[in-house]
């Protein structure tokens, strides 16, 4: 029971840095959305423009794979509140989890190279 106690605490724990992290991507994503609307609003050139609506796009992907992946950390942690600590850690638990934590990485470095990508434009076009 104790280790199942142990698990379950990190578990929690990786769930809530992990929301607090896609709340604060999300937020991001609002931010460089105000800058691209600030570029949109200025006489530039066609060729700065014309990746306006890609980032647009890109943003509107990347906070609907914010949203599930929150949702998922949610749906996590109400199964950790429901768990019963009698019960062994089963194999479920785990392999949920590691399917969680690999999305998480995965979803972390498309952000990165979103933000990237988008922090060139804006030293480009600001």
């Amino acid at each position: 029971m104790q280790a199942k106690v142990l698990y379950l605490s990190d578990l929690k724990f990786n769930l809530e840095t992990w929301g607090r992290e896609l709340r604060f991507h999300f937020n991001e994503m609002d931010t460089f959305q105000e800058k691209l609307e600030e570029i949109a609003g200025r006489e530039f050139s066609k060729e700065a423009t014309m990746p306006l609506e890609n980032f647009q796009n890109r943003i509107m992907i990347e906070k609907n794979e914010i949203s599930k992946l929150a949702h998922r950390c949610k749906a996590k942690m109400k199964n950790i509140a429901h768990a019963n600590l009698q019960e062994d850690i089963d194999g479920r638990l785990q392999n949920e989890q590691s399917t969680l934590r690999d999305d998480m990485k995965t979803y972390i470095k498309l952000h990165y190279e979103l933000k990237e990508d988008m922090m060139d434009y804006f030293l480009e076009w600001l």
